[in-house]
């Protein structure tokens, strides 16, 4: 009986041993490689085609709605919008092509060239928020004084998190620095604080429903608050996705001119 108890034993501490070396030879996570599993996770091998609602509120304006359609490729870095409602807004128009970005004005007919910052119909949604995150080839860890990365573990409610700070290496971004918090078992973001240059908070945002996509994920519910004009909030709904492929014609100038008439 006792020597059974020893063979048990033994067998225990072996185990305890080897999961003690999985975890020392485990890559240690960074800050990078959370980067990169966002980006991962973000793009889509298909085309995708969906309705999408902004509802957006301004302290002095009220409650507005602009509900809009949207196609994306990834494989060529495009997205579209076409906006459908409310009339003063319908025919208007976004155009991205790897690193060109247009908004069309039907009233003018005319397409001016824009960057990532751009706010989408005058809501707290920018054209950033559109396209696959290439938050990996955009930003870089913050670090401390001592050099290591802004990387610790938390929890946000009851789901463990990894929070990161991270700044830009473009200025073709939406916002300079930013502070995300990231599921730790699927590495989908949660939440992000974004910062001016010189550290002024300009906006909260939420990611509050996902849906997967083969083997990836749109965030299908996200809310952003701006926190420079207190009071202002802006809620993304997309719904009836679609994953036929797109005619490439759609993911051109001509497209929109059309669109709006």
């Amino acid at each position: 009986m006792n020597s059974g108890y020893v063979v048990n034993q033994v067998g225990l501490i072996g185990i305890i041993m080897s999961l003690s070396a999985m975890n020392l030879n485990a890559e240690p996570v960074t800050v990078m490689g959370i980067l990169k599993s966002i980006q991962n996770n973000h793009r889509i091998v298909d085309d995708v085609r969906a309705d999408v609602t902004l509802s957006y509120r301004r302290v002095k304006e009220g409650l507005k709605k602009i509900e809009m359609i949207y196609y994306r490729r990834d494989s060529d870095d495009s997205f579209v919008i076409g906006i459908k409602a409310p009339e003063w807004e319908r025919g208007n128009g976004y155009l991205r092509v790897k690193d060109n970005f247009w908004v069309y004005r039907r009233n003018t007919r005319t397409f001016q060239h824009i960057n990532r910052d751009e706010r989408i119909s005058g809501t707290d949604v920018q054209g950033d928020d559109f396209e696959s995150r290439k938050i990996a080839e955009l930003y870089r860890p913050e670090k401390n004084d001592d050099g290591k990365e802004k990387l610790s573990e938390e929890r946000l409610g009851e789901i463990e998190v990894y929070k990161i700070e991270i700044r830009a290496i473009s200025n073709d971004v939406d916002y300079p620095r930013k502070t995300l918090w990231v599921r730790k078992d699927t590495f989908l973001p949660l939440k992000e604080q974004a910062y001016s240059s010189n550290g002024t908070l300009m906006q909260t945002a939420y990611f509050v429903e996902y849906t997967k996509v083969k083997s990836s994920y749109i965030a299908v519910k996200q809310i952003f608050i701006d926190e420079f004009e207190k009071g202002n909030k802006t809620v993304v709904e997309i719904r009836a996705l679609s994953l036929e492929p797109i005619e490439r014609s759609i993911f051109t100038k001509a497209f929109l001119e059309n669109f709006s008439k």
